[in-house]
């Protein structure tokens, strides 16, 4: 009688060690089939001071959202990436692609001839125009009314070229900074008489501030324009152009550009 029990026994513990083994060869291909779906994720270098291309609302809060991070983030889901965005000072995004900190940049930035040098650009993909920011009752109409003034720019944008062409006519002093609101403290506290920011982004701050102004400066259409940046030779930047022209074609770039920009 003992054997009979301790043979049902052993067959009992076989297979329940067996019922066990299968479990966890379950549990290991399931968390291999969920490893083996994981998207890679890219790193976004942007300088979060440029609403609405990125910037973090902290009414909603801290996430950094706007339309820089929606087009990455359509662009990516595409070809399989996942996204993070890492914000730093605009001079500081195109050595973090020449130092590998991040992936692409995509920060209203202008693939000037300079910059092309040091890193690959897509097409570009949104085309916008400078203007010059004071205060209302500044008495600053046109370029001649900034003789004698403080012009503040973001530093290594190519506002500040073209207010170093500006001053090659016209006798102003450049000041740089590197965000954006602090150009507007600046002039609020009045350090600075003017300051030159894209239409776009100067127009969301005229909507929070009714003491600030500001006219467009008439050039060529060359001159403007945001592209997303790469690191020089990267795969990324096919790839990622490939999906820009996609997005023109099927009107998804539009759609982004309405969502973002229409009475911004």
């Amino acid at each position: 009688m003992k054997k009979i029990i301790m043979i049902a026994m052993s067959i009992f513990l076989v297979g329940l060690l067996a019922a066990c083994g299968t479990s966890e060869e379950s549990s290991t291909a399931n968390e291999s089939s969920e490893k083996g779906s994981d998207k890679k994720v890219l790193t976004m270098g942007t300088s979060a001071d440029y609403p609405p291309f990125e910037y973090v609302d902290s009414a909603k809060g801290e996430e950094i959202i706007g339309f820089d991070v929606d087009l990455a983030k359509a662009i990516a889901e595409k070809l399989g990436y996942e996204v993070q965005v890492k914000d730093m000072d605009f001079n500081g995004l195109i050595p973090a692609l020449e130092t590998s900190q991040v992936d692409f940049v995509l920060s209203g930035m202008t693939p000037t001839e300079e910059r092309k040098q040091n890193v690959d650009f897509s097409d570009v993909y949104y085309t916008a125009s400078h203007m010059i920011v004071s205060k209302k009752d500044s008495g600053i109409e046109s370029l001649e009314d900034l003789n004698g003034k403080t012009v503040g720019v973001q530093l290594a944008s190519i506002q500040a070229d073209k207010a170093e062409e500006i001053a090659e006519t016209v006798d102003l002093t450049v000041e740089n900074r590197n965000r954006i609101p602090e150009l507007i403290q600046e002039i609020m506290a009045g350090r600075f008489d003017a300051a030159i920011i894209e239409d776009i982004v100067a127009k969301g701050y005229f909507e929070k501030n009714e003491d600030l102004a500001g006219f467009t400066i008439e050039e060529d259409e060359d001159e403007a324009g945001s592209a997303i940046a790469f690191p020089k030779g990267s795969d990324l930047a096919e790839e990622f152009n490939a999906e820009l022209v996609k997005m023109k074609e099927n009107g998804e770039l539009e759609e982004l550009i309405v969502k973002w920009f229409d009475n911004k």
